[in-house]
């Protein structure tokens, strides 16, 4: 499980920057500025963990128990909450109603890891969803053009296995983007540009930490080097 220092943020869009050496990145703004409206703890709880809060709940729209929660951590409601596991030394950092700064969580350069719910494309065929061929267009085929073909065998097993790529709902989960790097930090808008695509269409919640699988970091293997000689035989 990754506990590695994160935020929670609104997707807005893309855009492109320069880098130093004139490069053009491709990056992906994501809007931060989640406040810290609760707190786990091992002697509580069993766990360390920081809720955090983004965006403002109108008081009509939240339900009484909810809105007594929120009063008791002297917090006004907030739109969207989620819980993101820490160490405890992390967690005391912050304390109730604390907003979480871009710049004290992440750096420039820091290889990170996105989170976010994919966009729903509905009941989608396997050319679609998984990106099958199709059939053939010849030979007196009819109506078979876009079909996934053969699902199983007569006799044995005599049945169709579990698993297999078929036609159904497509998108509308949630999907991860690792080792993703940070191309910019604005602490003071509470943006984070990070070098290409992060899952989800614009206006979806991301959670974005630190990368759980660093390129070369401990426990990895790592690249061999090419050395231009041949074996002998």
């Amino acid at each position: 499980m990754n506990q590695h220092p994160g935020i929670i943020g609104k997707k807005i869009g893309m855009t492109q920057i320069f880098s130093e050496t004139g490069e053009v990145l491709r990056c992906t703004v994501v809007q931060a500025g989640c406040v810290v409206i609760g707190k786990r703890t091992l002697e509580k709880d069993g766990y360390s963990a920081l809720i955090l809060g983004l965006g403002e709940r109108a008081e009509r729209h939240t339900t009484k128990p909810l809105a007594g929660a929120f009063k008791k951590t002297g917090q006004t409601p907030k739109r969207i909450v989620r819980e993101l596991r820490c160490s405890p030394e992390h967690a005391a950092k912050y304390e109730l109603g604390q907003t979480l700064k871009v710049d004290e969580i992440f750096e420039v350069g820091q290889r990170v890891d996105a989170q976010g719910r994919s966009r729903g494309r509905g009941f989608s065929g396997v050319i679609r969803r998984w990106s099958f061929a199709g059939a053939v267009s010849s030979h007196g085929t009819h109506e078979y053009f876009r079909h996934g073909g053969s699902i199983g065998t007569n006799m044995t097993p005599g049945r169709t296995l579990p698993g297999l790529k078929m036609p159904g709902h497509y998108g509308d989960e949630t999907v991860s983007a690792l080792n993703l790097k940070i191309a910019k930090l604005l602490p003071e808008d509470d943006l984070i540009l990070i070098e290409g695509p992060v899952p989800g269409p614009k206006n979806q919640l991301v959670t974005i930490r630190g990368a759980v699988k660093k390129r070369g970091g401990k426990g990895l293997p790592k690249p061999v080097q090419p050395t231009g000689k041949k074996k002998a035989g």
